[in-house]
């Protein structure tokens, strides 16, 4: 299992984060609209492991402060890819 870290991250994960702090979530729509049978795109998955996303019992998706961060640092940037 990985540890949460504040390293770069892709352009797609800040564009799922960007989605995330748009309105509120829950995990039903993450599942609908970011769904992969692809083993390569696990953006939800990876997002969760790496500490960007929380889901909480409720099934409500948020921010962390790390994924918050992230979100920052690539506005910031003026690019959103950190490949």
């Amino acid at each position: 299992m990985r540890t949460p870290t504040t390293k770069p991250v892709s352009a797609l994960t800040i564009q799922f984060l960007a989605w995330v702090a748009s309105a509120p979530r829950r995990r039903s729509d993450v599942m609908d609209a970011w769904r992969s049978t692809c083993p390569m795109n696990s953006i939800w998955e990876d997002a969760v492991i790496d500490g960007l996303v929380s889901l909480d019992p409720a099934g409500n998706v948020a921010l962390t402060s790390l994924g918050r961060a992230a979100l920052e640092r690539a506005a910031h940037s003026g690019s959103e890819r950190s490949d």
